[in-house]
């Protein structure tokens, strides 16, 4: 059975490309077959997998989206791009941002992505969906076709701060669009556990959230090493393994597994 994670927050900066390369890697590293997809018109995730300039790709989920909205068949593989043995890439770019307000007018627009990850998951033992830093028809369409969302948020004041808006949005989707989904965890991003302030975002997330949502045991410490990853197109575990980030997304790796 494939699993579709959504990967979201809509504040950037706080950590969503960089789990979702690393938890792809992580996952491929352990032998399953991993589809990531890049939901977001920046193109950040196909950026660090390698693509250097995904305005001049083609074609890309701009395309898939193209054809989805004009009910044209897609054909096996269409836009999948091999990153390695176990991971295969659906980019974007930046035409992402003109497919969003194209949907605006489509019926069903909420779920237009799912009649076609649906084609494609079973394919997969998972299904990565990195979603832009927004609340939009993009970011809808990936919840509602997801199995579980996965949060990543900045260990700071303001983007934990943020965290409302879209919890009410992903109940707002289960209740409306897709109930079987469920959050996967809120993952904390960019800890530096050597200060109190962050032990107090630590301990005020888990009191205010952590009764009702899983919260990650697992925090993922600010590092250098890994912001450059991003420039290196190389996932921690190849550019920095013996890592503390390294060994953060292993032990987040092995939680999502056993949460499958």
């Amino acid at each position: 059975m494939s699993k579709v994670i959504a990967i979201a927050n809509q504040k950037g900066g706080v950590g969503k490309t960089t789990t979702s390369v690393n938890l792809a890697a992580g996952l491929a590293n352990m032998g399953n077959k991993v589809l990531v997809i890049d939901a977001d018109p920046q193109a950040s995730l196909s950026i660090c997998m390698g693509q250097q300039e995904p305005d001049k790709l083609e074609p890309t989920i701009v395309d898939i989206i193209e054809k989805l909205v004009n009910e044209e068949e897609i054909p096996d593989g269409y836009a999948i791009i091999k990153h390695s043995d176990n991971i295969d890439l659906l980019p974007s770019n930046i035409g992402l941002s003109a497919a969003e307000v194209s949907l605006v007018n489509v019926m069903s627009r909420e779920l237009v992505l799912k009649g076609y990850i649906d084609s494609v998951k079973d394919n997969y033992d998972y299904v990565i969906i990195d979603c832009m830093p927004s609340l939009g028809v993009m970011t809808v369409n990936a919840l509602a076709c997801a199995d579980t969302c996965l949060v990543p948020v900045q260990a700071a004041f303001l983007p934990v701060k943020g965290l409302q808006a879209l919890i009410k949005t992903i109940y707002t989707v289960k209740r409306r669009l897709n109930p079987k989904l469920e959050i996967e965890g809120i993952l904390l991003t960019m800890v530096d556990s050597r200060t109190n302030y962050a032990k107090d975002i630590i301990a005020e997330v888990n009191e205010v959230y952590g009764k009702s949502i899983p919260v990650f045991p697992i925090q993922i410490p600010v590092s250098v090493r890994a912001t450059e990853t991003s420039a290196m197109s190389k996932s921690i575990f190849e550019y920095d393994p013996k890592g503390k980030v390294a060994a953060a997304y292993s032990t987040l790796t092995e939680v999502v597994m056993k949460n499958s």
